[in-house]
């Protein structure tokens, strides 16, 4: 009786992270830098969906200013992405790690 309370508790658990994963997938994370001069897109998955430039920040000579805002609103877009996963799979398992990075 236990084992298939516990095999019912698996199974629900293996489906509510297919579930979450596949929201994960659909997720988007946005971040910005220099008031808005630079936006950036990133998928839950970690793929970079978008990259736009104001034609102000392309005009100016600021190419070392332009690949430090780039890279800080990448790794923010990331940042935020990564954080709403482990948050959500925290919620569904309680704290426990799962195989797998998932």
């Amino acid at each position: 009786m236990i084992m298939q309370a516990l095999l019912k508790q698996a199974q629900k658990m293996q489906k509510d992270l297919g579930k979450a994963e596949a929201e994960l997938r659909e997720k988007e994370y946005e971040s910005t830098a220099g008031g808005g001069v630079i936006r950036v897109t990133v998928k839950g998955t970690m793929e970079v969906l978008s990259v736009e430039i104001s034609e102000e920040l392309l005009q100016a000579d600021a190419k070392d200013d332009l690949q430090e805002m780039l890279k800080h609103t990448l790794n923010d877009a990331i940042r935020q992405a990564t954080e709403d996963k482990e948050a959500m799979m925290k919620k569904m398992t309680g704290g426990v790690k799962m195989p797998g990075g998932f």
